[in-house]
C-alpha cells in the first residue's frame, strides 16, 4: 500500500512538471556584449500626486469644479463627433436649400435627444460646456452658430447669453484661465478622475 501510494505521488509531480514544462515563454531580447536584455513592453502608468489646498474652501471649489467638468465634458465630446459627422454631410450636400433643411433635421434630433437634459445644467455648468466644445472642436460657440445657423442667429444668440452671463465667443485657454479644467479633462481621459 506505502509502494502503491508513493508510486502515484510521483507520477502526480512528474506530470505536473511536464505539464508545466510545455508552457512556453516567449520574450523579445537583446544582446548587449553577450548579455541577454528581456525587451518588455509595460503598459503606461500615470502618476499623478494628490492635490494640496490651501484652505477648505479651496478644496470645495475644486471638487465642485471637477464634478461640474466630468458633468458636462461628455456633452462636449459628443459636440465634436456630431459636428464632424454633420460637416461631412454639410459638404456632400450640394445646395444651401437642402443644407438647410438637413440642419433643421439634426437641429430637431439634437433638441428631442438632449435639450432636457442640457435644460437641468447650472450657469457654471454652461460656461465650462461652452469653454469644452471649443476645446473639442476648435471653434467658439459662436463660430458655430454663425457657420451652421447663420449671421442673425449668431448675434441672437449671443445677446441672449450675455443676459445669462454667457460668452459665446470666449476661446478656450488651457495654459491660462482654463488650466484646471484642461487638468481635469486629461485626468477623466486617463480614467484617474
Amino acid at each position: 500500500m506505502l509502494k502503491t501510494s508513493f508510486f502515484i505521488w510521483i507520477i502526480l509531480i512528474t506530470t505536473n512538471i511536464t505539464t508545466f514544462a510545455q508552457y512556453a515563454f516567449v520574450n523579445n531580447a537583446v544582446i548587449i556584449d553577450n548579455d541577454t536584455i528581456s525587451n518588455i513592453k509595460l503598459p503606461t502608468y500615470y502618476v499623478v500626486s494628490p492635490r494640496k489646498f490651501k484652505s477648505k474652501k479651496q478644496a470645495i471649489k475644486y471638487t465642485r469644479l471637477v464634478r461640474y467638468v466630468k458633468k458636462v465634458y461628455p456633452y462636449a465630446k459628443l459636440a465634436g463627433q456630431k459636428l464632424q459627422q454633420y460637416d461631412s454631410l454639410l459638404r456632400a450636400t450640394p445646395n444651401e436649400k437642402d443644407r438647410r433643411k438637413l440642419m433643421k433635421k439634426a437641429e430637431k434630433e439634437l433638441r428631442n435627444e438632449y435639450e432636457g437634459q442640457l435644460v437641468k445644467l447650472t450657469i457654471t455648468q454652461g460656461k465650462i460646456l461652452v469653454k469644452l466644445i471649443d476645446r473639442e472642436t476648435n471653434h467658439s460657440s459662436y463660430e458655430l452658430l454663425k457657420e451652421l445657423r447663420g449671421n442673425i442667429s449668431a448675434v441672437l444668440w449671443q445677446g441672449v447669453g450675455r443676459i445669462f452671463g454667457y460668452n459665446l465667443k470666449i476661446k478656450y485657454d488651457p495654459n491660462g484661465d482654463d488650466r484646471q479644467i484642461e487638468q481635469i479633462v486629461r485626468l477623466i481621459e486617463l480614467g484617474a478622475v
